[in-house]
């Protein structure tokens, strides 16, 4: 029986729209968006988001999709989506050595826009995969969904031997709701939080890079109304409970504890934190849940200073942070959350 190889994180690739200031994004644009007693609330919220800057591909300040139907932001997302994930793909694929005719499987997240052919085949077209290139798009996993993502490249990788290429693009800025729609402190916080961005991830049958120890999860599915994205004939509606850092709070400790066990380590011995950063209260009851200390989550924090959230991408700018620090983590964990409410965790742990 040969020896089976270690699926290893090869090489990743980002790509962004263009950036705006979080103070400009209020002055030039959601200050007038927000009326009433709304407009101060959205103040205070924007300006304790934790963002300076973001990233659009529509941007608010020079195009206001806020009254478009679905159908034109969806047309939309096409346009904006494939030149952004080619980006990601090439500079992921530039970085592992790899040559895109090698990839098996290719795996496409995203949440924020849908289309078929997809973006999956859209991008296996024009980067000339192979045509026995194997696919999957994996949609409504929303903030985590990156993580099972990781966990389905890493199985194909470990079954088959062959490579493995994730790409995970979202573009929230589509989803700009109507000034006239119900607004609420969770729909408040989603506009000054969102962003867009494509990350890509190789993963390989061993060889240099992060070798993908275990994937994890957790589901509390009584809270499952807690965090939502509803279809509407105004583009996709997020839904953010309050409640969200509270459920974080009561499962994470034992979701990391019993990672670690499983392979003999304690969170002591993590040096590197790739944190999904929801908001500045998931990164504090994250680090107080774990006991961690202040600089342990320096890399969500900037990611989320830098960026905003991104959905799906977002762990993966974290993890790409840490990756290109002068002195590399050598044991590192990635946590995200998302709808269900869902906790998921990675373990790596450098190699070569």
């Amino acid at each position: 029986m040969g020896i089976v190889s270690v699926p290893v994180i090869a090489g990743l690739g980002t790509a962004q729209p263009p950036s705006a200031r979080q103070d400009e994004l209020w002055e030039g644009f959601f200050s007038r968006h927000f009326t009433g007693a709304t407009r101060s609330l959205a103040q205070r919220i924007f300006a304790n988001s934790g963002v300076t800057r973001r990233q659009a591909a529509v941007n608010p300040l020079l195009e206001d999709v806020s009254d478009w139907p679905t159908e034109r932001r969806m047309r939309r997302y096409q346009v904006e989506a494939l030149p952004l994930g080619k980006e990601a793909v090439g500079r992921a694929l530039t970085a592992a050595g790899l040559d895109a005719g090698d990839v098996g499987l290719f795996i496409v997240c995203s949440c924020t826009g849908y289309a078929t052919p997809g973006l999956d085949i859209l991008l296996a077209r024009d980067l000339g995969m192979a045509p026995g290139t194997q696919r999957m798009f994996v949609g409504h996993m929303g903030c985590y969904a990156a993580l099972p993502g990781l966990g389905a490249a890493s199985d194909f990788v470990t079954a088959r031997g062959r490579p493995a290429l994730l790409l995970c693009a979202e573009l929230t800025s589509l989803h700009i709701q109507p000034s006239t729609a119900r607004v609420d402190t969770q729909q408040i916080v989603s506009h000054a939080l969102f962003s867009d961005a494509a990350v890509a991830a190789v993963v390989l049958p061993g060889g240099p890079g992060y070798a993908l120890r275990e994937v994890t999860s957790v589901t509390d599915t009584s809270t499952a109304d807690h965090m939502t994205w509803d279809v509407t004939d105004a583009g996709f509606r997020m839904g953010l409970s309050p409640k969200v850092p509270q459920v974080l709070s009561t499962h994470v400790r034992g979701l990391v504890d019993d990672l670690l066990a499983r392979h003999g380590a304690s969170v002591g011995e993590v040096d590197g934190w790739a944190v999904h950063p929801g908001g500045p209260r998931i990164l504090n009851v994250v680090e107080r849940e774990l006991g961690l200390p202040p600089e342990a989550l320096a890399a969500s924090r900037a990611t989320l200073d830098e960026h905003g959230n991104c959905s799906s991408p977002t762990v993966l700018l974290a993890l790409d942070r840490l990756r290109r620090a002068a002195t590399p983590p050598e044991r590192i964990m990635m946590l995200a959350f998302g709808p269900g409410l869902t906790l998921y965790a990675v373990l790596l742990d450098r190699q070569g």
